[in-house]
């Protein structure tokens, strides 16, 4: 294609080739072929996203025998049109359809509100023409009485029609309603602020050669996700990268790259700023008590319970570390805004599963699965669809899982156990006077565990139950395990206050796990 030289040149297009996204934005990548004569050419292309970035537009040709002079973002407004148009949807149509029998109802509405009134003035000038004609001798009451009921009849009619009217034109509004709201759902809204490239491009000789055309864009983001199937023994991971975008405009069959790079983080050091640290000797007051804190600390264990739900969308957890993605396919992303999942893999691995249960935080025994990552590369923390060979289960959360990690999965367990959890609490002290008393708080927590089960079900299973103990930070307060207390004796407790068990059931069998700490705190401690 060869293109002259002209003042308002018509609009090549510049598709959108390549998309690489990053966690708040996109970088698009764009080409079109151009057949140049020698000479100079002021060419119009587009239409592109009216949110790209000009400062970041770079251009570039194909052939040494090609140069780009300039090349600058061109926006102007167009309205939408009131009325249908040809490339418009069916639902779309549908819309402009209702909207117009609203406007000719309406206009109905009034001829008919206006033919009332004037039947109502009709009406007074006849009874008025009667108690005239009566008064002065001249009587016509056949005549007075057939315009009255012809009268009457005519105002029965309009009345009946304007109430079919009011009925229509509700009916239409609802309607509109509705399809206004699908329309909100199914369809993004035609843009009525469009955007150009205009280049001046001057060639040597007679050219054809690509134009390559680069650009950031704001309204475009994605997060990872995947789905895990369990079934014999086996537990296969898809990882997906979730797309959105809102540009206006459809990404067709592109090379997408998904990036954890931040380039909107500010590059310099922050200003660092004079902090000041100073002595005081303690007062009476503060020498005389220690005082502390209870705090809820948040553990990333798997259990019955799974993640609070929030309404915000995290960030990409890359562990400091930017990572690149490239989708193995060509993508499409329509320019609606919505959710699109776009595959980047998956593998297979031998599942080992284990219940756990949580007693404290869910009355549910849940199965921990466990898998080697053997996908190749990192695994960013996302939401996983849990899934069944019966169907779908719910939703987890995978954290970030370097390389040939253990990936760990809570799947949701059967209704075939039942917790019962009771805590008793007692209150006391210890200790001589002379060397200072101390106040003690012991706690007892009993778990009951039962396993009912139908006739006919045989094996035996393990699970495993997880309770907690206070971890103290201070030497003035101690937390000590009564191991002989126990019953049975705990399997396990870690630096974090987790206490296992490893309980065998068989079917309807029943068992009580038994857990006894002390919490130790001299008299002058505060806060507990």
């Amino acid at each position: 294609m060869t293109h002259d030289r002209t003042t308002h040149p018509t609009a090549i297009p510049l598709p959108v080739t390549a998309a690489t996204c990053l966690e708040d934005r996109a970088h698009l990548e764009r080409t079109a072929r151009l057949g140049l004569a020698p000479g100079t050419h002021r060419l119009r292309l587009g239409p592109l996203t009216p949110l790209a970035v000009d400062h970041t537009l770079r251009t570039e040709l194909g052939s040494p025998d090609g140069q780009v002079l300039d090349a600058r973002l061109v926006r102007s407004w167009e309205p939408r049109p009131v009325g249908p148009d040809e490339a418009d949807s069916p639902l779309r149509r549908r819309l402009h359809e209702l909207r117009a029998a609203f406007r000719a109802g309406s206009a109905e509405q009034q001829r008919v509100a206006a033919r009332l009134a004037l039947l109502g003035q009709l009406s007074e000038e006849l009874l008025r023409e009667v108690a005239e004609g009566t008064g002065l001798g001249a009587a016509e009451p056949d005549l007075w009485a057939a315009e009255l009921d012809g009268l009457g009849a005519e105002q029965d009619e309009q009345a009946e029609r304007q109430r079919e009217l009011s009925s229509r034109l509700a009916q239409l509004a609802a309607q509109e309603r509705q399809v206004a709201a699908a329309l909100e759902e199914t369809e993004s809204r035609p843009l009525e602020l469009r955007c150009f490239l205009e280049l001046t491009v001057q060639a040597e000789a007679a050219v054809d050669t690509v134009l390559t055309v680069r650009h950031l864009t704001a309204c475009a983001l994605w997060r990872p996700a995947y789905r895990a199937v369990l079934g014999d023994g086996r537990l296969r991971l898809a990882s997906d990268a979730v797309v959105w975008q809102a540009t206006g405009e459809d990404w067709t069959d592109v090379r997408l790259t998904l990036s954890t790079a931040r380039s909107a983080l500010a590059a310099e050091p922050p200003l660092l700023h004079e902090d000041r640290l100073t002595l005081r000797p303690l007062t009476a007051e503060e020498r005389r008590t220690v005082a502390v804190e209870v705090r809820e600390e948040e553990i990333a264990t798997l259990g019955a319970a799974g993640p609070e739900p929030t309404s915000e969308l995290p960030g990409v957890d890359d562990r400091g570390e930017v990572r690149v993605l490239t989708a193995p396919a060509p993508a499409s992303v329509p320019g609606d805004g919505r959710a699109h999942r776009v595959p980047l893999g998956s593998f297979t691995g031998r599942a080992a599963a284990e219940l756990v249960a949580a007693p404290e935080l869910s009355p549910l025994v849940s199965e921990v699965v466990s898998v080697r990552n053997e996908s190749g590369g990192p695994l960013l923390a996302g939401p996983v669809e849990l899934v069944r060979e019966s169907g779908y289960l719910g939703r987890g959360e995978l954290p970030y899982t370097a390389p040939g990690a253990v990936v760990e999965l809570a799947f949701p367990g059967s209704d075939e156990y039942r917790l019962v959890r009771e805590v008793v609490e007692e209150q006391g002290s210890a200790g001589l006077p002379v060397a200072g008393r101390r106040s003690t708080v012991t706690r007892t927590v009993r778990v009951h565990v039962s396993r009912p089960t139908a006739p006919g079900v045989t094996g035996e299973q393990v699970v495993t139950v997880r309770e907690r103990i206070p971890v103290s930070e201070v030497s003035a307060v101690q937390v000590r395990l009564h191991e002989q207390s126990c019953d049975p004796r705990p399997a396990e407790l870690d630096a974090e206050g987790i206490v296992s068990w490893r309980l065998p059931l068989a079917p309807n069998a029943r068992r009580t796990v038994t857990l006894v700490y002390e919490v130790a705190a001299s008299t002058r401690v505060t806060g507990l």
